[in-house]
């Protein structure tokens, strides 16, 4: 292994760790505090990094694929190291019943959409968005419910790859 890919590899741990830890700050506050308390700015003090930090992390490369392929990670990353998976099937359960869950619900999917639904936006919109973005969300969401795991790596790339061939076709 060449030095520079060794650097790479522990850049990639460290961007890895500081969404972990972003991802655990931000449940924490949404679950202690509520959806109205969940700011940047909080976020980072209780994350223990400032807000150009999270900004840095969070901001799109510019390369769709590569910006929706860190956007899913993200996601598993809340799944496997936040147990997030518990909470989505607690909001789909208790949210069909309960309409202060039901907003709750609403709320958390649509931040948790919204950088996916920005970056998509640059090349669909409408209807089409929309569809785009739940089939995202359904590729991390369904097999973490269904099977018990979120998807692999590669699993992830496949189905960014076909959705933006589908895209690209129209």
């Amino acid at each position: 292994m060449s030095p520079g890919r060794a650097g790479a590899t522990a850049e990639d741990a460290r961007v890895a760790r500081t969404r972990a830890d972003v991802a655990r700050a931000s449940l924490d506050v949404l679950t202690t505090d509520g959806f109205d308390e969940l700011t940047h700015a909080r976020v980072a003090r209780i994350a223990g990094y400032s807000k150009t930090t999270l900004y840095t992390h969070h901001t799109p490369t510019g390369d769709l694929r590569a910006d929706l392929i860190a956007e899913l990670h993200a996601f598993r990353v809340a799944i496997n190291d936040l147990g997030l998976d518990r909470v989505l099937m607690v909001l789909a359960q208790w949210g069909a019943s309960v309409d202060e869950i039901a907003r709750i619900r609403t709320e958390l999917v649509t931040d948790g959409e919204h950088i996916a639904r920005r970056l998509l936006s640059q090349v669909v919109e409408g209807v089409r968005l929309e569809a785009a973005v739940s089939m995202l969300s359904g590729v991390v969401v369904c097999p973490t419910l269904m099977y018990g795991s979120p998807p692999d790596d590669i699993t992830v790339e496949h189905a960014i790859d076909i959705l933006l061939a589908g895209l690209r076709a129209d």
